[in-house]
């Protein structure tokens, strides 16, 4: 792949072949669930861009060793309000909105806005602008409460009318500015450092989202196949869907993000090891150790130890796989705010791909990678066992 969003473009692609039968792997007439995928990387920061590209793609996922982007509380404060605009009734999605960042609408009128719900049997939404719900708050509650109301109406309305990533762009701004959410972020947080990094995620989001509403529509290799402008209120209504998914806890049809420490014991069907680069995997590696930075120089005896372990690393995400394995690295990667050229790792020469084999019998090639990977690990330390010895 050119890069890590190339590179994502092309696994959630993969994704979607294998799942129509269109892969070489595939099995006439049966079907292949979400769940039997698995994307798995090195380092937890690896994860964000897959699931952009997943979300991009309205497929579900989860994450696995370490916190979904879209798991963070900032991030599910504004999926709260979107969801709420695409589904009034959506009584968890108003409880957050209502009361984040507050608003002087307290927990006992909450309380007592609920109860009214439960007895009509109505939403929270309708029930705040029920004509009887006097009868159980204070006249200064319930203008609280349609104050909110009116103001969730505009907000859907105004999203709705957005047509575009630049219109987008500055509804989001102005709109959490209206809500005075970056100072939420700060006076929540005891560091300001943290609540800078909670709010870099918000802009993260908000330009996300706002591309999202520019409609570009790209094939894998990031070639661009069509434009077609998005209100927000259309973009915001993929996000509540998947966000919804999200939360449900049991039986999931996902997919899995996970970092190969977390899939230790676990297998897939389908499994794609991404971001395989050297300084990724095997991890960078220190001046001590490595003094020329190549592959192929001199290894102190703490490189060769730290080698196994990445090696190990490596031989967890190839075992993962049951049917096929997909192994994908960049030509080029973020360093900072530049692109730098990227090398694919020392490991993918010792897995002996042959492009005149690509369509053998991947349970065979699995096998194989798997028992040459366990040689290798063997060699290496009877040969570290060797040096020490001498």
């Amino acid at each position: 792949a050119d890069n890590e969003e190339h590179e994502a473009e092309r696994a959630v692609a993969r994704i979607q072949s294998t799942r129509g039968g269109t892969e070489v792997t595939a099995v006439a007439g049966q079907h292949k669930a979400f769940r039997d995928f698995a994307i798995l990387y090195r380092a937890n920061h690896q994860a964000r861009v897959f699931e952009k590209a997943l979300r991009k793609a309205n497929i579900p996922y989860k994450v696995s060793g370490g916190q979904s982007f879209f798991g963070r509380a900032e991030i599910k404060d504004l999926c709260a309000w979107f969801r709420l605009w695409v589904n009034n009734d959506d009584d968890p999605a108003f409880l957050r909105a209502i009361t984040t960042p507050k608003r002087g609408i307290g927990h006992t009128t909450l309380q007592n806005l609920g109860t009214f719900a439960s007895k009509y049997k109505v939403s929270l939404f309708e029930a705040l602008f029920s004509s009887s719900l006097g009868s159980v708050l204070p006249a200064k509650a319930v203008g609280s409460l349609h104050e909110f109301g009116r103001y969730v109406n505009d907000l859907e309305f105004r999203a709705r009318s957005t047509n575009g990533a630049e219109d987008a762009r500055a509804f989001l701004a102005d709109w959490l500015k209206d809500i005075d959410y970056e100072k939420h972020l700060y006076d929540g947080e005891d560091s300001e450092k943290a609540a800078a990094t909670r709010w870099t995620n918000v802009m993260e989001f908000c330009d996300w989202m706002a591309a999202r509403c520019g409609g570009q529509i790209d094939d894998a290799s990031g070639v661009i196949l069509a434009q077609e402008s998005k209100s927000l209120l259309e973009v915001a209504k993929t996000i509540s869907l998947l966000s919804t998914i999200s939360e449900r806890e049991v039986d999931q049809d996902v997919v899995t993000l996970s970092t190969l420490h977390a899939a230790k014991g676990l297998e897939w069907p389908h499994v794609m090891l991404v971001g395989v680069t050297e300084g990724m995997l095997p991890f960078k590696l220190g001046d001590e150790d490595n003094p020329t930075g190549r592959a192929d120089g001199p290894m102190s005896e703490g490189l060769v130890a730290r080698l196994q372990e990445e090696r190990r690393l490596m031989y967890v995400g190839i075992t993962r796989a049951q049917r096929s394995l997909a192994v994908s690295w960049t030509k080029r990667k973020k360093k900072g705010r530049d692109m730098v050229a990227a090398q694919p790792s020392r490991f993918i020469a010792e897995m002996a791909l042959d492009k005149n084999t690509a369509r053998e019998d991947p349970r065979e090639k699995l096998k194989a990678l798997r028992a040459e990977f366990a040689k290798k690990a063997l060699d290496t330390a009877a040969a570290a066992a060797a040096a020490g010895a001498a």
